[in-house]
């Protein structure tokens, strides 16, 4: 019962706290502070509106909010999925080896810090294809932080444990698969739950350049001077974002759990 109680006061704590912000954005923006700044009630509104039928097309520039959700939630699956193929190899092997850490460990400090607006140009001028473009963006900043983490669990094995494994007979590869890669997967998870979250972050900024997606549907409401719409968008890109986050979070339980 405790249990159930302390989830029953959560849900209506975190209830109770949105309808005050509602209250209190209402008021603000019935009091003019900020002309023609949109209240809660004219933002919601819009909400319903655009989840009542999200799938309408009237061209690339008039697309509904389920069309473009989609469009960013493909190229945020195309290249993060890339990248975590390239992460998870790559940050093994920098974990176990000092020679191939020291010949990636420059690309890192380097391009980690890099913001993902400034790969924009270079992929434009690369691949001359914007929905490539998403992708590599995606791709080249979502890729660093399981790559990390990835190698910081691998430092971190008992020494120990890989001595018992090498006087059993177990070849490098079989070390790095039957007893490092489980022991560094709570790591790899946790890698893959903020690489997740940046990539969301990135689509949504690069694509106010790209010509389509959420991020697109933000900059074109801007361009129509109609700010309740970008709050919509916001919402929506928050609610995803929440959801994706909370599926990372239920596989770490599950890891833990079998664990």
């Amino acid at each position: 019962m405790s249990a159930k109680f302390a989830v029953l006061r959560s849900f209506l704590v975190s209830g109770l706290s949105i309808s005050l912000f509602c209250v209190v954005w209402e008021l603000i923006a019935n009091a003019n502070v900020i002309p023609n700044f949109p209240g809660s009630l004219q933002t919601f509104g819009e909400l319903i509106w655009w989840i009542s039928d999200p799938f309408f097309d009237n061209g690339p520039n008039d697309l509904g909010i389920g069309f473009n959700l989609l469009i960013s939630l493909r190229r945020v699956l195309i290249g993060y999925t890339l990248a975590m193929i390239v992460a998870i190899p790559v940050g093994l092997f920098v974990g176990v080896s000092k020679t191939v850490k020291s010949s990636v460990d420059p690309y890192v400090q380097l391009l980690k810090p890099v913001s993902p607006l400034a790969w924009l140009p270079i992929g434009l001028f690369v691949f001359r294809n914007s929905e490539i473009t998403g992708i590599f963006v995606i791709f080249i900043t979502s890729i660093w932080p399981t790559l990390i983490n990835t190698s910081i669990g691998v430092q971190s094995v008992d020494s120990d444990v890989l001595k018992v494994a090498r006087s059993l007979g177990a070849s490098r590869s079989n070390t790095i698969i039957k007893v490092i890669l489980p022991a560094v997967m709570p790591n790899i998870l946790a890698g893959m739950r903020i690489s997740m979250g940046t990539a969301w972050l990135v689509i949504v900024a690069a694509e106010m350049l790209l010509g389509t997606g959420i991020g697109y549907f933000i900059w074109n409401e801007w361009n129509n001077l109609y700010v309740a719409n970008i709050f919509v968008a916001i919402i929506i890109i928050g609610i995803t974002g929440f959801i994706l986050d909370q599926l990372f979070e239920f596989l770490q339980l599950q890891f833990n759990y079998d664990s």
